[in-house]
C-alpha cells in the first residue's frame, strides 16, 4: 500500500496514455518475476502491545528505532518524511510501514521460489536480530488478535492522514483494515493483454481459495470473532468504490482499457506534489485528466500520478503493471513462501493454466460474489460452485500447481524444483483444517482463553 512515491514521469494527455502504461507491462516468458510482499507485526514482549512509532520516554522499543537499527547494520537506505525515517531501500527491496506500524517487506523481482525463500528467509533474520536484543517481537497474523482500534499508533505519513479521514465515509471497518490487518502478496507478470486478461479471471475466480487455506485471523479484540479470516472480511465494509470482485474482469471487452475505465471511476485519495500528499479525496481523475480537477485547477496528471492512484484500488486482484494477488492473510515464514509458489505454479505454465481456467469454467457472478462472501467466515468449508466444498478445490489447486512448478524445472542447488513449497499447503487440505481453525482448537484447549501463548508460539 505504501511504497516510496514515484518520480513524475511523463505528463498525461489523453486516456491512451493511460491504457499504455499498463501495456508496458507485457514482457516476453523470460522476462518475468516474482515479486512477494508480505506485512507484520511488531510487539513488545513483555506488554504484547504494539510498537509506537516512537518511544515516548525515548527507549529503543519503537518502529523508528528498528528502521534505524536495520539501517546501521544491514546497509539499508532510509526514505524520510519530514525528517524521520518511513521507509527502507535496498537492492530493488523496500521496506515500508503500513498506518498501524506493520512492517512490510515489498521483495525484489525474482526468478524462481527458491530466491523468493531466501529473501524471506534474509529479511525475518535481519529484523530478529535488531529486534530479539530490545525486547521486540515479530508476528504474522492476518489481524491483531488483542489489540482495539484505540490501541493502535499512527504512523507519520501524511497519505495516511487523508486516508485516515476518508475511510469511514465509506465503510465501517476501514480504519480496521489500515491498522490492524496485515496480508502476504504475489505480484506475476503477463506476456499481453490476452495473457493478462486469462491470469486476471482465473487468480481472481480462484482467490477466495487462497483466502481460505491461508486464513489466519480468528480473534478480534481478544476473542474469537466468528471468523477465519476477519482480515478478509473487513474488505466487504471498507470501500465499496475501490474493493471487492470487479465483475468486469470476466465479461467480455476486458483487457486495459476496461481496467483504466474502471480506474478513472474510482475516487482520488491525494496528489503528491513538492514532498506533500495534498488531499484530493473523493475528486476524479477524470477531472484531472481533463484539467479541471478542484485541488490543482488547470493541471494534468504526471505518470506518477497514476501510478499512485492505481495504488489506492483495493481489489482482490490488482492491475498495474503486473498483477497483485491479494487474498492471503499474513503467517509463518513457510507459508510466505507457499503463496507464491501457489500462483506461479497456476500461472506461469501453460498447461497449468488452461487447467485452472477449465476448474473455474462456467462460474457465473453470482458464484463469484458468493464466494467472497462466505470464505472469511466459512473458509475450506465454503461450497464450491460445481458442487463439493473449497477443501476439495483447492486440493485440486494444488495439484495443478504443482504440475506447472513441475513443467517450470527450476531447480536449487540440491536438484529440488520449486514443487515442496507447497508442502504446508498439502497439510493444510489433508487435515481440512485453516491456520485459523487450529489457532482456535489451542484457544479453547491448552491456552484455556488466553491469547498471550499465541504471540510466544508464532512469532518469527
Amino acid at each position: 500500500m505504501s511504497a516510496p512515491p514515484q518520480a513524475k514521469g511523463a505528463p498525461i494527455e489523453s486516456k491512451a496514455q493511460l491504457v499504455h502504461y499498463l501495456e508496458a507491462g507485457c514482457k516476453p516468458a523470460g522476462d518475468w518475476r516474482i515479486g512477494t510482499e508480505h506485512e507484520k507485526f511488531a510487539f513488545d514482549q513483555q506488554t504484547l502491545k504494539p510498537l509506537p512509532y516512537e518511544d515516548p520516554a525515548g527507549g529503543a522499543k519503537s518502529i523508528r528505532r528498528i528502521l534505524e537499527a536495520l539501517t546501521d547494520r544491514f546497509g539499508w537506505s532510509a526514505i524520510a518524511e519530514d525528517g524521520r525515517p518511513i521507509a527502507l531501500t535496498k537492492n530493488g527491496c523496500n521496506i515500508t510501514l503500513e498506518p498501524g506500524g506493520q512492517v512490510e517487506l515489498s521483495g525484489a523481482p525474482l526468478e524462481t521460489i527458491h530466491q523468493t525463500c531466501d529473501e524471506v528467509h534474509t529479511h525475518l533474520h535481519q529484523v530478529k536480530e535488531v529486534c530479539g536484543p530490545v525486547g521486540v517481537g515479530m508476528i504474522g497474523l492476518g489481524f491483531a488478535p488483542t489489540w482495539t482500534r484505540a490501541d493502535m499508533p499512527w504512523m507519520p505519513k501524511s497519505r495516511y492522514q487523508i486516508m485516515k479521514a476518508y475511510m469511514p465515509k465509506r465503510g465501517k471497518l476501514g480504519l480496521d483494515m489500515m491498522l490492524r490487518s496485515c496480508t502476504v502478496q504475489t505480484n506475476l507478470d503477463f506476456a499481453s493483454e490476452s495473457d493478462m486478461v486469462r491470469k486476471f479471471r482465473v487468480s481472481l475466480a480462484l482467490q477466495p481459495v487462497a483466502t481460505a487455506l491461508f486464513a489466519n485471523s480468528p480473534f478480534v479484540d481478544g476473542k474469537p470473532s466468528g471468523f477465519l479470516s476477519y482480515r478478509s472480511h473487513i474488505w466487504t465494509d471498507t470501500d465499496p468504490d475501490r474493493t471487492g470482485v470487479p465483475q468486469f474482469v470476466f465479461e467480455e471487452g476486458m483487457g486495459f482499457e476496461r481496467y483504466v475505465d474502471y480506474a478513472l471511476d474510482v475516487p482520488m485519495y491525494f496528489v503528491y506534489r513538492d514532498g506533500q500528499y495534498l488531499d484530493a479525496s473523493g475528486q476524479s481523475f477524470r477531472d484531472f485528466l481533463a484539467g479541471r480537477l478542484p485541488l490543482l485547477p488547470g493541471e494534468k496528471p504526471y505518470e506518477s500520478d497514476w501510478a499512485d492512484h492505481l495504488t489506492t484500488l483495493f481489489p482482490e486482484v490488482r492491475l498495474k503493471r503486473f498483477l497483485e494477488m491479494r487474498g492471503a492473510d499474513g503467517g509463518p515464514w513457510k507459508r510466505l513462501c507457499a503463496l507464491p509458489a501457489l500462483w506461479v505454479g497456476l500461472l506461469y505454465d501453460e498447461d497449468a493454466l488452461t487447467a485452472a481456467e477449465e476448474l473455474v469454467a462456467g462460474w457465473t457472478a453470482a458464484d463469484h460474489q458468493r464466494l467472497r462472501e462466505e470464505v472469511p467466515r466459512l473458509g475450506l468449508a465454503t461450497q464450491a460452485p460445481a458442487g463439493g466444498n473449497l477443501r476439495e478445490l483447492a486440493r485440486r489447486m494444488l495439484e495443478i500447481s504443482a504440475q506447472g512448478l513441475k513443467a517450470r524445472a527450476r531447480l536449487d542447488s540440491a536438484g529440488e524444483s520449486e514443487v515442496h513449497f507447497l508442502n504446508t499447503l498439502r497439510e493444510i487440505v489433508d487435515s481440512g483444517l485453516s491456520p485459523a481453525e487450529r489457532k482456535l482448537e489451542s484457544y479453547r484447549g491448552r491456552w484455556n482463553g488466553d491469547l498471550a501463548p499465541l504471540f510466544r508460539e508464532f512469532e518469527y
